[in-house]
Parts: structure tokens; sequence; C-alpha cells
């Protein structure tokens, strides 16, 4: 890993290239309805200044374990979100991030895509909050 890599932004904001690897192929194999939950967290959380690339690695990390535990056990993505998902994106990275500025259409692009998601999960109707 080039100096460049290990100090860059982009390594800063996904972590080392093999972890976020890793973790886009476990997050891929995850049934449609949580991955579509998981790439539009992905998509929010990238708003966010993690602290250290180990830091962000882990986030992502430990995104798709909550997920994959999740479809495990067919836990309902608003089970595991909760009625308002820019709280709950937002309560999960105050762990790994310093904060950072997310404009109104991006909360409101991740609120559209967990519902969707939500309602097409696992057979079961999850649109009730």
């Amino acid at each position: 890993m080039s100096d460049v890599e290990k100090s860059g932004f982009i390594s800063k904001v996904i972590g080392p290239k093999k972890r976020w690897r890793a973790y886009k192929a476990r997050s891929r194999q995850l049934p449609e309805n949580y991955r579509t939950a998981v790439e539009e967290i992905e998509r929010y959380l990238m708003h966010f200044v993690p602290t250290d690339g180990d830091s962000s690695a882990s986030m992502f990390e430990d995104l798709a374990d909550l997920f994959e535990q999740a479809a495990a056990d067919a836990t309902p993505i608003r089970d595991v979100v909760g009625a308002d998902p820019v709280e709950f994106v937002e309560a999960f990275v105050q762990n790994y991030s310093e904060g950072g500025y997310v404009p109104p259409r991006a909360g409101k692009r991740l609120t559209d895509a967990i519902e969707r998601a939500a309602s097409n999960n696992t057979g079961k109707d999850d649109t009730a909050v």
C-alpha cells in the first residue's frame, strides 16, 4: 500500500482497499431488500468523515454484520433501522465518525429507499412503523 493511499482521502473514507472489497462482497451476498438497505445506508454514510481508515472499515464491517444477522434471523428491516432511518444511521455513525454535513435530499433518499426495501422484506408485511 502506497503512502498516498494510506493517508489519502479515499483510504480515509473507505479504509484499506482489501477490507472494503471484503465488505462489498459480503453486502452483495445479502438478500435483495437487505442489500438495498445497506447500499443506501452506505451512500448516506459517505457524508461523514471517519476518524481514520481502520475506523471506517470497522464501521462498514459492523454494518454488514448487522444486516447479515438480520437476514439470517429474518428480522424485518424496520426492526433493524426503526421508524427513522436517518436517526438510526446518525446514531450508528457516532461511534466511528467526526461528523459531516448531510444534505436534506440525502436523508429523504435514505428514508425512501428504506421504505421500499422494508416493504419487500422477506415476504412479511413490514410497512407498518
